[in-house]
């Protein structure tokens, strides 16, 4: 008699995240042993993370150069300022990148001042309160003078604080000619001395450390007026009898009304920074500390940052000194570990995104980027990772507009659509190993169905290997076509169709219907307002795959189409392709795109039949994402179980 069929279900596939640290074979089916340019959703599965479009045209200033700081200042009398930095250069404004020197005291002419990196760490407060209340931004960077980005003096007879110019960077505490100072450094420093390192904006003042000969020491400035280090109830805080050892701080961090220092090996917290006068050491942590300033991140309910062990939450700490501080990469720690032994420490990046509600950290060396769901945690009260591969970030900032922007050889990008700057990248999933509870019995395998959300007309192509092989058999599925809505979110739907007449020239979009025959019918040919080539500064901002026909027509896919819009396949299951037509990524204006929220999701069913035996089993998936989004709901993998292995 036939064995019957017996099926195992993968009901939210990758749900718990990557898990390289135990043993594969005794993992939840929630977790997985590979997971490339994912995310969790919002729904518990794991998808394809966005990509990424340029926000500024190429600037000859920055070139090819990594833009390696980004950082908003925001203003609440006009725009916002975006300022970054590439190419030992300080850039201001988003679209448009212009180069800005750093002036004299007077405003009237450049400083002298070198820059020699681009690693730099800014704050920004305003100078006074109220309705004179303006906007300033402070930069610092090891071995740099920290500088002030303000309203500059407009005439030379105007002083650092009259605001009546307009916005540039000026160097903390230089004079002008009459004696006036932009600011005040610590007594004993100059502004060839005073170079800190790691800067925050926190209870109404400037805080500074980390100063080449001096880095147990915290400056602070005056009250609502940061760049006052002299005087008033600005003042100094030495942790020189806190930290053993000689332990230099690396960075600092505020949160629920305490001042955090980081050290590289230990970590003081302490209590009352609002009363500087009152300041106290609440709670010392030894033996943890921090190895990259940027990766220091403020959620909002906790604090977030890279140790030599891992990347630790401190919010347990500081809600509760018994209880231990979460180990948020306990699932990958060997593997994070040794990754960023290879590292820069200058260069790590880090962010919180809270629309997403995930932290990046990002480690150009190797080039991974770990995503760290932060919606919930697991039992063990580690976070769920996913690994990006390919997208190379060098700087991160997230925008009061929500929007979260990374730095990119030669542009500022934001994080949008699914597209990486017009290239497809890839997504791949792969299952643990898993033995349907009978380790010493051979499964042969028959067939697996697969519950995929969000892909349009995709390839994806299944694999899966048995006994710990990465030799994996591969089969190349297609799914069904649609309008795609990433999760009522219509990232791709075209909203401008002002005309449905045939247009004389290009260029337009065109949607096709065809006969019995497989013959295109009629066509419509949608007016669809694009460039082709990005032009921010005329709002061409947005990358979309268009296809060019031998008609002279931009048409919305390369393949056929029956009568109800589905695509045709051949006798084989693939797409067929109309003859002629190539594909081109042109840029449309973000305007064009239909709102967020309105429509929504495509979910497509299949079935794989496939062969192979072994002990254990281990399956996945992988696509490249070409300007749709793709998740996956579910996974079923039926076998018969053969004779006993020992």
């Amino acid at each position: 008699m036939a064995k019957p069929l017996v099926t195992s279900t993968i009901a939210a596939p990758g749900f718990l995240g990557l898990n390289t640290q135990e043993s594969s074979i005794q993992l939840s089916s929630g977790f997985a042993l590979t997971a490339e340019n994912c995310i969790i959703d919002r729904y518990g599965r794991i998808g394809a993370r966005r990509g990424w479009t340029p926000v500024n045209a190429t600037n000859a200033d920055l070139g090819s150069s990594n833009i390696e700081f980004i950082f908003e200042m925001v203003d609440p009398n006009s725009d916002n300022h975006l300022i970054s930095a590439g190419n030992n250069k300080l850039f201001v404004g988003t679209e448009t990148l212009t180069q800005t020197t750093v002036t004299n005291a007077d405003g009237d002419a450049p400083a002298t001042y070198t820059i020699t990196g681009n690693d730099w760490q800014a704050a920004s407060i305003p100078y006074g309160d109220g309705t004179e209340a303006t906007p300033h931004a402070y930069l610092v960077q090891a071995g740099h003078t920290p500088l002030v980005y303000h309203k500059q003096p407009a005439t030379s007879s105007s002083l650092p604080h009259d605001h009546d110019g307009a916005y540039g960077f000026q160097v903390l505490g230089s004079a002008q000619t009459g004696g006036a100072t932009v600011g005040s450094l610590p007594p004993g420093y100059t502004t060839t001395d005073f170079k800190p390192n790691t800067i925050l904006s926190a209870y109404g003042r400037i805080w500074m450390a980390d100063i080449s000969g001096d880095r147990q020491t915290v400056y602070f400035s005056q009250l609502l007026n940061g760049s006052e280090f002299d005087g008033g109830d600005s003042g100094s805080l030495s942790i020189n009898s806190v930290f053993p050892n000689n332990d230099q701080i690396i960075g600092l961090s505020a949160h629920n009304g305490f001042l955090i220092i980081f050290g590289r090996n230990n970590i003081a917290i302490y209590a009352n920074p609002i009363d500087v006068t009152e300041l106290t050491l609440a709670d010392f942590i030894p033996n943890v500390g921090c190895v990259a300033r940027d990766s220091i991140v403020n959620t909002g309910t906790d604090v977030i940052f890279l140790s030599d062990s891992g990347v630790r939450s401190l919010q347990r700490v500081i809600q509760e000194k018994s209880l231990p501080m979460r180990d948020l990469s306990k699932n990958v720690r060997d593997e994070l570990v040794s990754n960023v032994a290879s590292e820069t420490a200058t260069k790590i990046r880090a962010v919180y995104y809270d629309r997403d509600a995930f932290y990046l950290l990002a480690l150009p060396a190797t080039r991974y980027v770990y995503c760290f769901d932060l919606r919930a945690p697991l039992q063990d009260g580690a976070a769920r990772v996913t690994i990006w591969n390919n997208i190379e970030p060098h700087a991160f900032v997230v925008t009061a507009a929500k929007e979260l922007l990374i730095g990119k050889a030669g542009y500022v990008g934001k994080y949008y659509g699914y597209l990486d700057n017009a290239s497809t990248y890839r997504i791949r999933y792969f299952t643990n190993y898993f033995d349907f509870d009978q380790p010493t019995s051979l499964k042969v395998l028959k067939k697996a169905g697969f519950v995929v959300i969000g892909g349009s007309a995709q390839p994806v192509s299944v694999k899966y290997g048995f006994d710990y092989t990465d030799n994996y058999i591969g089969i190349t599925k297609y799914l069904d076509s649609a309008v795609v809505y990433e999760y009522n979110i219509a990232d791709y739907g075209v909203a401008t169709t002002v005309s449905e007449t045939q247009e004389t020239d290009p260029p337009t979009v065109t949607i096709e219907t065809v006969d019995e025959e497989d013959v295109v019918v009629s066509s419509t040919h949608y007016l669809v307002d694009f460039s082709t080539t990005y032009n921010a500064g005329s709002g061409y901002n947005t990358s979309y795959p268009v296809h060019l026909d031998a008609d002279g027509y931009y048409y919305s896919a390369r393949y056929l189409k029956d009568e109800n819009g589905q695509f045709l396949r051949d006798e084989d299951g693939n797409l067929i392709p109309v003859e002629n037509r190539t594909e081109y990524v042109y840029y449309l204006k973000s305007g064009s795109f239909l709102g967020e929220y309105t429509g929504g999701i495509v979910l497509d069913r299949f079935t794989a039949n496939l062969g192979g035996s072994g002990a254990v089993l281990q399956i996945g998936i992988e696509s490249d994402i070409n300007g749709d989004p793709l998740s996956i709901q579910k996974i079923d993998v039926g076998v018969k179980i053969g004779k006993t292995v020992i």
